[in-house]
C-alpha cells in the first residue's frame, strides 16, 4: 500500500468562477483515495480571499492563502508548493472537476520511485453541449484539454499538462519551481508552456526521472462559450507561438520542440486528410476542421516566429531555485534567470 499521501493545489483569481472553485474543491473531497489537503491559491484578490476564507473556515481540510508571488499562476503554484506538506503536489484547474478515482491513479504510478510527474487527461465540458462542428480534436489544447495525437493508456512523456498533473515534492527540490514571466495572468493574452519548461528542466537535473502521462486520471475542464469561437482559438494559437518560443530560447530548440515536430508533422497532416474524408463524403465540417488545423499551425508559427525576435532583444524570466522552495514564497532568494520578452507576464495554462 502506498504511503504516499497527496496535497492539491488549486490557483484561483476570479469571483466570477465560484460555483467553478466550489465544485472544484467538492470534487477533490469526493475523491476514493482522500487528499492529504486542498489548498486555494488566490492571485491578488482581496474579496475572494475573505469571501473563500468564510466558505472553508470549519473545513479543516481547505487551506485559502494569498499568492505571495508576482501575480498569475506560476507564482501561485510556487506558493502552494511552499505551503503544502504532502510527498506529492498536485494541480488542478480552478474550473475542473476531477473524476473520484483521480488521486488513486496518480498515486498508483509513483510506487515506481523513478517516476517524478504524472499528469492525467483532461475531457472539454463545452457549454454549448458539444464539440464545435469547425474545431478540430488535434487543437483540443487550445482550451486546456487532451488533445488527439497524445498516447494511450499510462506512458512517458516529455512534460506534463499543468491544469491535471502532479509532481513528488523532491521535483521541486531538484529543479526549482515553476518560472514566472511565463504563461496566463489572469483573463490577458492566453500564454502557457510553464510546466513544459518546468519539465524539461526537471530532466536535466534528474536524468534518471520518469514523466508520465496516465489516461485514466480524468478531469473535466468547462469550456465557456467565448473559447468555442474561432476569435480566441486564433488569438490562443499566436499565444502558444510565442510560449513556446521563449522555452525554446531558455531549453534549446531540440528539447523545446521536440514533440511539437512529431505533432505538426504527422498529427496535424493526418487531421487535414481527415477533414478533406469527410468533406468528399458530404460532410461539410470535416472542410472547416481542416482549414482550422491550417490556420492554427501557421497561427502559431507566426507567434513562435515574433515571439523569437522578442526573446532575442532581452528582457528575463525568473525561474525560483530549489533552495527557495522552502523557504517564504514571496521571497527572492537566490533566483535564477533566462532571457525573455519583456512584454510577457507571470501566468497559467489554460
Amino acid at each position: 500500500m502506498s504511503t504516499e499521501t497527496v496535497s492539491v493545489v488549486i490557483c484561483v483569481y476570479t469571483e466570477d468562477r465560484w460555483g467553478d472553485i466550489l465544485a472544484a474543491v467538492a470534487s477533490v473531497r469526493a475523491q476514493s483515495l482522500p487528499a492529504h489537503e486542498t489548498l486555494l491559491v488566490v492571485d491578488h484578490n482581496p474579496t475572494l480571499l475573505a469571501r473563500l476564507r468564510e466558505r472553508y473556515a470549519d473545513d479543516r481540510t481547505v487551506s485559502v492563502l494569498p499568492n505571495a508571488g508576482p501575480r498569475g499562476l506560476s507564482a501561485g503554484r510556487n506558493t502552494g508548493i511552499t505551503a503544502s506538506s504532502g510527498s506529492v503536489i498536485a494541480f488542478l484547474d480552478d474550473d475542473a472537476v476531477a473524476e473520484p478515482d483521480w488521486l488513486r491513479h496518480f498515486v498508483a504510478a509513483y510506487e515506481d520511485p523513478r517516476v517524478m510527474a504524472v499528469g492525467g487527461r483532461t475531457m472539454p465540458a463545452w457549454a454549448s453541449g458539444r464539440r464545435p462542428g469547425w474545431f478540430p480534436r488535434e487543437f483540443e489544447w487550445v482550451v486546456g484539454c487532451t488533445y488527439l495525437g497524445l498516447p494511450p493508456g499510462r506512458v512517458p512523456v516529455r512534460n506534463v499538462l499543468g491544469g491535471n498533473a502532479s509532481f513528488r515534492r523532491t521535483a521541486f527540490d531538484a529543479a526549482g519551481g515553476f518560472a514566472t514571466g511565463i504563461g496566463r495572468d489572469g483573463d490577458k493574452r492566453p500564454l502557457g508552456c510553464e510546466e513544459t519548461e518546468l519539465c524539461i528542466r526537471l530532466r536535466r537535473a534528474r536524468p534518471d526521472a520518469l514523466l508520465l502521462l496516465d489516461d485514466r486520471a480524468v478531469i473535466h475542464h468547462r469550456v465557456p462559450p467565448a473559447r468555442e469561437r474561432f476569435g480566441y482559438f486564433r488569438t490562443r494559437c499566436y499565444a502558444e507561438g510565442l510560449s513556446k518560443a521563449l522555452v525554446a530560447r531558455s531549453v534549446g530548440t531540440e528539447a523545446g520542440l521536440a514533440t511539437e515536430r512529431r505533432y505538426t508533422t504527422r498529427v496535424l497532416p493526418s487531421g487535414v486528410a481527415r477533414g478533406v474524408r469527410d468533406a468528399l463524403l458530404g460532410r461539410v465540417s470535416g472542410l472547416a476542421r481542416a482549414g482550422a488545423i491550417v490556420a492554427g499551425l501557421a497561427t502559431t508559427a507566426a507567434g513562435y516566429a515574433v515571439g523569437t525576435v522578442r526573446s532575442r532583444n532581452g528582457g528575463r524570466f525568473v525561474i525560483p531555485a530549489a533552495e527557495a522552495q522552502g523557504t517564504d514564497p514571496g521571497r527572492a532568494d537566490a533566483p535564477r534567470e533566462a532571457p525573455h520578452s519583456g512584454q510577457h507576464r507571470p501566468g497559467a495554462v489554460a
